[in-house]
Parts: C-alpha cells; sequence; structure tokens
C-alpha cells in the first residue's frame, strides 16, 4: 500500500469509498448514517488544494482504497473524515493513514490529532483508542471543536452518543501534549 496526496481525479472515487463504508452502520440500526451523501467534490476540492487530503492505495494496481481529509483547528490537526472501503478493512490501512496523517501534522508543528466520532460504534471510538485517542472530557474541548459539535448536532449525528478524541503526534514525556 502507498500513501499519497489525493488527485483531482481520486475526488469521485473518495464519494465511492465512503457510501461502501457507510454500509455497515445499517446493521447497527443506523441508517440515516449508511445514507448520508459522502462530501461534495467542492469539499473534497478544499482539502486537496490545502494539502490535507491523502488516499491509499494498493501496490499491486494503484487502486485506492481509502482516505482521509482534514484541517489543522485549535492549534491540531482535525480529521475531519477517515474512510476505508470495506474490502480492504483490517489491513491497518486506516491506522497507517492516521500516521501519516500525525507525521504532516508534526511537521506543521501541531501537537496533536482531534477526531470526532460515535462513541459506541466498535470501528469508531473503540478503535481510534486502541490506535492511541483519549476521549476529551467537556471542559477539554477547544473552540473550534465545540463549533464542529454543534454542526454535527444540527446534522442529527446526535441521536446516537459522539466523543471527541486527541491523540499527541509527538511523545507526551517531552512535554508537548495539551490533551492531557
Amino acid at each position: 500500500m502507498t500513501i499519497r496526496p489525493a488527485t483531482a481525479t481520486d475526488l469521485p472515487l473518495l464519494q465511492d469509498i465512503e457510501r461502501a463504508a457507510g454500509e455497515p452502520f445499517r446493521a447497527l440500526g443506523m441508517p440515516e448514517v449508511a445514507d448520508d451523501e459522502p462530501p461534495a467534490l467542492d469539499l473534497l476540492e478544499r482539502f486537496r488544494e490545502a494539502g490535507h487530503a491523502w488516499v491509499a492505495e494498493t501496490e499491486e494496481d494503484g487502486r485506492v482504497i481509502a482516505y482521509l481529509i482534514g484541517e489543522p483547528l485549535d492549534a491540531a490537526f482535525h480529521i475531519e473524515q477517515v474512510s476505508v472501503h470495506p474490502d480492504a478493512a483490517r489491513r491497518g490501512v486506516g491506522r497507517d493513514l492516521i500516521a501519516y496523517a500525525a507525521d504532516r501534522a508534526r511537521d506543521q508543528g501541531l501537537a496533536g490529532l482531534t477526531l470526532t466520532t460515535f462513541a459506541e460504534v466498535p470501528w469508531n471510538a473503540p478503535y481510534y483508542e486502541r490506535l492511541g485517542f483519549h476521549v476529551l472530557a467537556e471542559p477539554e474541548l477547544t473552540p473550534g471543536l465545540r463549533k464542529i459539535r454543534a454542526a454535527e448536532a444540527d446534522h442529527g449525528l446526535d441521536r446516537w452518543p459522539r466523543v471527541c478524541m486527541y491523540r499527541a503526534t509527538t511523545d507526551p514525556a517531552q512535554g508537548l501534549d495539551p490533551g492531557r
């Protein structure tokens, strides 16, 4: 697998990946999440133009199997979306994309990664905890994370428990982890 910056021609593929990655939510009684439209092409293009959209592709045939988009937010890199096609799930692709984003964030002087996710979906918060993220308590939320959570609530995502999470991009022993 290779991770590289997304190209303009990749963007429709990212929408296809998002649709496929949403299907497993149906089995959890979350059909609204499964049916939610993927990010619009103009939004994906905005992340791509900013240099904050990356894809994972297979070494064998160069097929795009996953993507991650995000942006700097309140001194961290906020992962807006990371999605892996179900055909490529459970192979460490998401983990590798997150590690790649952490390296890019560290290169930009950002000490951590943030994301928002479903608290009880096995491939959401429990998965991110295994990757070193921790749930932020309400007083730890930055203004930007509060704004994102409000937008998610307006979109109806609060029908299911959601959390904000943080992971340092640096060694916490160096004193550069503002999340803990």
